[in-house]
């Protein structure tokens, strides 16, 4: 059985890659391709930056590495939210991907305050 900071690592980079595929899958017209490679950027930088964690030497970079992981998976929410309401994917294209995000940013943020609060 995998740690936790494995699972976690397996987890986000496979979000990391449902979020390449539904870019590659996105209609090449301006919109779509703007909010599609800022949803690229931030999804892919979920993975990158919790592998950062993961080598954190303090518990201050720690808590600063893990702030960077919310932050983008929230915008992931926003730029899926984005792409869904604005009609440019169906909500059947996305609806996993929100509830990753949501819940990934909802285990980011637990982490990060159990850790700012830890003596």
């Amino acid at each position: 059985m995998s740690s936790q900071p494995e699972q976690l690592r397996d987890r986000t980079k496979a979000f990391a890659l449902r979020i390449i595929r539904l870019y590659r899958s996105l209609p090449y017209r301006t919109d779509s391709q703007v909010l599609g490679k800022q949803l690229s950027r931030c999804g892919t930088s979920v993975a990158a930056n919790y592998r950062a964690v993961c080598r954190a030497r303090s518990k201050a970079e720690f808590v600063a590495k893990i702030g960077v992981v919310v932050e983008e998976a929230d915008e992931a929410i926003l730029w899926l939210e984005l792409m869904t309401e604005s009609g440019i994917v169906s909500l059947s294209k996305t609806e996993a991907l929100l509830k990753e995000a949501n819940e990934l940013t909802a285990v980011f943020a637990a982490s990060q305050r159990t850790a700012r609060h830890a003596a």
